[in-house]
């Protein structure tokens, strides 16, 4: 069992917040294109002739794809690899690129599932954030996937920002509820260097982030989602059972996945591997066949925190048997850097599993240093 990336290095404008890479120029995507394709023939023995059971296009924005070109990368996947036959495959997109015609066209590709990424129903919010659509194309971007016939649906929501009162919050999450989405993917606001936000903060045309704010957010949020039936299954995942997102839950128990496009990552269990995040450099390279990419080797002591950091995110949890798999004894090791977790009631054992509490999810990257190798 595997997965495949396909990152979309293209956007209409940059969000003041991110810091993915991407080009808000559209001259290189036929190139860029043919670079995929050719990345994807170069790369495919790197499974080892797995399974794919998930596809995920992201970016950048993915839905700036046309239906063929969505189908060609697709088309090209499945020559070369063996995809099951209900495999999960997801389109990144934004609302206002979801047209009536651009979802009919879409609904005769693979895709089966979006990840729509919606942010907030407030203008104000939106324009804050230098996003392209409004509140309206929003909601009706989901209403039109779902008329269509596309009912695997998540949705993206930023909490933690000057602007985002605790009534605006409340009202995200009941348009969510109200749209019947199954999935819903959280995020606080994060200032990433280099960003126009940390510019703007640092120049004080903009406010800092509260990290109070943000936390009462992420406790209002774990609280709404559940009384509305909603799985925490990730700290930034929520959604009613049986729609987890089986591409990233994959991520988190360590299952081997490619990652195709300029700045995409791989692993295989051993190693880690990075593409070159510039999208000229990567197509002329990959152009004469060689792979811009950066390989790291993983040391015990890598595997055992790649273990705990993304598991321990998860309420699966940490599992001392597989821990003792990476590394003899390592379980007994991790235990006695526990007990002040356990003490501040962080966390909780159940047989030999270690999870979060309800108040530990809002320390998770703390408490997963504090158990690191």
């Amino acid at each position: 069992m595997a997965g495949i990336y396909i990152h979309i290095p293209f956007c209409k404008q940059a969000c003041h917040y991110c810091d993915f890479h991407f080009s808000t120029s559209l001259t290189y995507k036929t190139e860029l294109l043919q670079a995929l394709l050719k990345e994807i023939e170069l790369q495919k023995t790197f499974l080892n002739g797995e399974t794919i059971e998930t596809i995920y296009f992201g970016g950048g924005t993915p839905s700036l794809l046309t239906s063929d070109e969505v189908n060609l990368l697709i088309d090209k996947i499945t020559s070369l690899h063996t995809v099951s036959s209900n495999a999960e495959i997801t389109l990144e997109a934004n609302p206002d690129d979801l047209t009536i015609e651009k979802l009919k066209a879409l609904r005769q590709t693979a895709i089966n599932r979006f990840s729509i990424g919606i942010q907030s129903f407030f203008d104000d919010d939106l324009m804050w954030m230098n996003r392209v659509h409004r509140a309206n194309e929003a909601e009706t971007s989901v209403k039109r996937a779902q008329d269509i016939g596309f009912e695997n649906i998540t949705v993206d929501l930023i909490y933690g920002y000057p602007m985002l009162t605790t009534q605006k919050w409340k009202h995200n999450l009941d348009k969510v509820f109200e749209l019947q989405v199954p999935h819903v993917s959280a995020y606080s606001m994060t200032v990433e260097p280099k960003t126009a936000l940390a510019s703007f903060i640092k120049t004080k045309k903009q406010p800092p982030m509260n990290d109070e704010q943000s936390a009462e957010q992420f406790s209002q949020l774990m609280e709404t989602m559940e009384s509305n039936g909603f799985e925490h299954y990730e700290i930034s995942n929520f959604c009613l059972p049986g729609h987890y997102s089986r591409h990233n839950t994959n991520y988190w128990k360590g299952v081997k996945y490619l990652g195709i496009g300029p700045s995409a990552h791989s692993f295989n269990g051993e190693t880690r591997r990075w593409n070159i995040a510039n999208n000229s450099k990567y197509i002329q390279d990959i152009t004469q066949n060689n792979i811009p990419a950066e390989i790291e080797v993983l040391t015990e002591n890598n595997r055992l925190n790649e273990y705990i950091m993304t598991s321990l995110r998860t309420m699966w949890g940490i599992d001392l048997n597989k821990l003792n798999l990476i590394a003899k004894g390592a379980s007994d090791q991790l235990l006695k850097e526990a007990p002040e977790f356990f003490d501040k009631e962080w966390i909780k054992q159940k047989d030999q599993i270690i999870y979060l509490t309800q108040t530990g999810k809002l320390y998770a990257d703390h408490i997963a240093s504090g158990l690191f190798f």
